[in-house]
């Protein structure tokens, strides 16, 4: 690794909260329950899914809290956002970073990924990190990382969620 900002984790018991997951985003993700941003290159890079419809994603985003506060070295709990990341074939993720509000922290949690599906590339300093994605992994950056998803060369399509954490004020509560 090319940088000690980037931080990987896995989720014990991924691969039965993945298909619970895959499975629930699934009966929503074609409908009027999703709400979609980001639009480059022919497609939405965000999909947001609310936690109630896809209650599998509650494991992943309490142990994602659990390891953001042990990075972060920090006691009380943050705000967190997530949003689902669906990459067809020949697809990309634009290059992009996360530190427009009040980020701390960012992550990706992979829950499907076929062989060849897109590297996540990292620029830290001028230079790339190239990581292969792994279902069951977390991989954690700073928000002001630029970062982006080569080509899905596979036949298949790619599930992961981005995610971002921040320090809670009274107004969040």
């Amino acid at each position: 690794m090319a940088s000690d900002k980037v931080i990987i984790r896995d989720l014990a018991d991924s691969e039965t909260i993945n298909t619970a997951i895959i499975e629930q985003f699934n009966q929503y993700r074609d409908s009027d329950e999703v709400r979609r941003s980001h639009y480059f290159a022919g497609r939405y890079e965000n999909i947001y899914l609310d936690l109630a419809k896809v209650p599998a994603m509650q494991a992943v985003m309490d142990q994602a809290q659990q390891f953001a506060k042990q990075i972060l070295n920090i006691e009380y709990e943050l705000k967190h956002g997530f949003w689902f990341n669906l990459m067809l074939p020949g697809q990309v993720t634009q290059p992009h970073r996360h530190d427009d509000d009040d980020e701390c922290l960012s992550a990706v949690y992979y829950i499907d990924t076929p062989e060849n599906c897109g590297e996540l590339l990292l620029t830290i300093e001028s230079e790339v990190t190239n990581i292969t994605p792994q279902a069951g992994r977390f991989v954690f950056f700073p928000p002001d990382i630029t970062h982006e998803v080569t080509e899905n060369k596979s036949n298949y399509e790619r599930l992961s969620v981005g995610m971002n954490f921040g320090i809670k004020c009274n107004d969040d509560i």
